[in-house]
């Protein structure tokens, strides 16, 4: 017998998504975290963005299972009163180039299944924004914000009332398969309190160090991990939008984009900034790049007007310079290990699919 039936290392966004379908499916389901707070490292430290999928590649898992959990976060939050609101957003060109652009942007957003973008001459989209410096835009109305946190505490009161639970300040050390099916984890919060517990099935949804505990297993390919951190800046004062303003993607990312919280207050970001540790610091020398790059779209903007706010460090599974890697969601058929799901590269729009991806974590399992 083991311990504990179904495992989850990771209480982000994702891992808690996957414990609570794990639940509702019947199983007993515990989840190891090793920081004091749930979704305290990349879960908490992104923009908080309802995406639509957009810009993912057509059958890719990202552009599937950001357009299904998106419809899946909206109902989610309704039913739940997490707070969120369908604030929509606008993709704005600046030249008569990008404006040539906008229609291969919505014509990958119909192939991935949104359709529901609008084209606006700069006259409209003015109208809408009387503030924003455009030649033309796309209107994306599903584009949504969401109260991160209250998405995470409502899976886990889910997942609790279904009868499983977290367990913080838990750090897993090890991970080993058992001859006889099932897995040992060496966990603890101490040095001198280690100790090892068994399970029937895991699920490795660690982040950061998904790739360093599934190596641990033979049989697993985890990719190389890279980090990508991406500061932010938030604008003193209120800004003069309503809706979120991306501009035209350039190569390597989607420029930088002005985005809303729930108290309508404005912040830019995120940059990329390829690390080799872990520190969230923001240096505020960064911001004089964001100023230049915004008043392609706001004119108006300040200067001074931009502090330095935040960071997040995105779990990537590509280097600088070559193309955004897919999600991965490793299962039997990929590792050839039975009752065994690890997840790779989940950043953006990781939020946004998490309960799709929860889904396929369950298939998985069958």
């Amino acid at each position: 017998m083991h311990d504990i039936e179904t495992m989850v290392i990771g209480a982000g966004v994702v891992g808690l998504a996957a414990a609570r379908a794990l639940a509702l499916s019947g199983r007993e389901v515990m989840v190891l975290e090793r920081h004091d707070l749930i979704g305290s490292e990349t879960s908490a430290r992104n923009s908080e963005v309802i995406h639509a999928g957009i810009y993912y590649p057509k059958e890719s898992l990202k552009a599937r299972l950001c357009v299904a959990g998106k419809a899946q976060l909206y109902d989610f939050c309704a039913a739940n009163g997490v707070p969120h609101e369908r604030i929509g957003k606008l993709i704005v060109a600046s030249t008569e180039a990008q404006v040539r652009e906008l229609e291969g942007i919505r014509a990958k957003a119909e192939a991935n299944g949104v359709g529901d973008l609008r084209f606006l001459t700069g006259v409209e989209a003015q109208g809408l924004e009387p503030a924003l410096a455009c030649k033309g835009a796309l209107l994306s109305p599903s584009t949504g914000i969401i109260d991160s946190h209250g998405f995470m505490l409502a899976l886990q009161g889910e997942l609790e009332a279904n009868g499983g639970q977290v367990v913080l300040n838990t750090d897993v050390t090890c991970v080993s398969a058992l001859a006889d099916g099932g897995y040992c984890l060496n966990v603890g919060s101490e040095a001198e309190d280690r100790y090892a517990i068994t399970c029937r099935e895991l699920i490795i949804s660690a982040g950061h160090g998904a790739p360093g505990l599934s190596a641990m297993l033979p049989g697993t390919t985890p990719p190389k991990a890279y980090l990508a951190k991406g500061n932010y800046f938030k604008l003193t004062g209120k800004a003069p939008f309503s809706q979120l303003i991306y501009p035209v993607p350039e190569p390597g990312g989607l420029g930088v984009h002005l985005t809303l919280d729930l108290q309508h207050q404005a912040r830019f970001g995120p940059d990329v900034e390829w690390v080799e540790g872990f520190d969230y610091r923001v240096d505020p020398a960064r911001g004089e790049a964001f100023y230049a790059a915004i008043r392609s779209y706001w004119p108006g903007l300040e200067d001074g007007s931009l502090v330095a706010d935040y960071s997040g460090i995105r779990p990537k599974i590509s280097a600088r310079g070559e193309a955004a890697a897919d999600f991965r969601i490793d299962g039997r058929s990929e590792h050839g290990r039975e009752g065994l799901v690890a997840l790779y590269g989940i950043e953006s729009p990781g939020l946004t699919a998490s309960l799709a991806i929860a889904e396929d974590v369950v298939k998985k399992m069958q």
